[in-house]
């Protein structure tokens, strides 16, 4: 018997999986056939696909606005678009390239960990380790072989309490290197404390560094303020505005001024526009 349920929304507008997918904000999404993506959130499989404005998601949980909240359907990214052309033109390219992106709403927690992984990684050594950590520490989401794209069972993202539990050693045998005390030790904190607030607080967690804050708080808890500066945004800010590479309070500091609220959007335009044309 069927395992999955299939959620069909219908009249979104300015979406691309793609953009939304590979844009650096999420690890554990991956092409599927026909241009279908198949993934997890959380303790949730699931495999979506576009065509025309009727967006499908074929999932093992999670009802219509579950999904409609996670990929952000509510805001209208055209109005973010036309207001950051207009309050800086030379962005307006980097808009038309990214149309489609959306600002997942992700677990904070998973965020925390998975930008940990990514420091100092690359993406396909990202996706490995995230899926290593999640079958060794996760539990398989029954119904996912039914979405994922190879057939076989996906795993959900460990709970803080699993990974408090780990040893560091066990964890560095996941190929994770230094990353595996920040692992442990925030997840720690996290229950500790529970999830932090703001970017002080985050910057208390082991591991966790001013670039992987701002990640953390634009792609995990929603502050579309946040401007993460990556080697990529450096050169993106050297190019376009001639700012100094070491420069990154002189760059955020201008991203506040120049864009406010919608500097977390601007930073993704940006970045998944210089990225792929490089």
């Amino acid at each position: 018997m069927k395992k999955t349920k299939t959620i069909i929304i219908e009249g979104v507008k300015d979406i691309d999986l793609t953009h939304i997918f590979e844009c650096g904000q999420c690890f554990r999404w991956v092409p599927a056939e026909g241009g279908e993506y198949a993934g997890a959130a959380g303790d949730k499989a699931a495999r979506v696909s576009l065509e025309g404005d009727e967006l499908t998601v074929e999932a093992t949980g999670g009802d219509e606005a579950f999904w409609r909240g996670y990929f952000d359907l509510g805001t209208d990214y055209g109005r973010i678009r036309a207001a950051l052309a207009d309050g800086e033109p030379r962005i307006e390219a980097a808009c038309r390239y990214g149309y489609g992106i959306r600002i997942l709403k992700q677990d904070p927690f998973e965020t925390i960990i998975s930008f940990i992984i990514s420091q100092n990684n690359n993406i396909p050594r990202i996706r490995k380790n995230i899926e290593s950590l999640c079958r060794t520490y996760g539990h398989p989401i029954e119904g996912s072989e039914e979405v994922s794209s190879d057939g076989e069972k996906v795993y959900s993202f460990p709970s803080p309490e699993a990974l408090a539990e780990a040893g560091v050693s066990d964890l560095a045998a996941l190929r994770l290197g230094y990353r595996s005390e920040y692992i442990k030790a925030s997840a720690k904190q996290y229950l500790a404390e529970g999830c932090p607030a703001c970017r002080e607080e985050l910057l208390s967690f082991h591991g966790i560094g001013p670039k992987v804050a701002n990640c953390i708080m634009l792609f995990g808890l929603r502050d579309t303020a946040a401007f993460p500066v990556d080697t990529w945004v450096k050169q993106i800010m050297n190019d376009m505005y001639g700012f100094e590479m070491s420069d990154v309070k002189g760059m955020q500091a201008f991203a506040a001024e120049k864009f406010g609220p919608l500097a977390g959007y601007a930073q993704q335009y940006l970045f998944y526009y210089y990225r792929d044309r490089k």
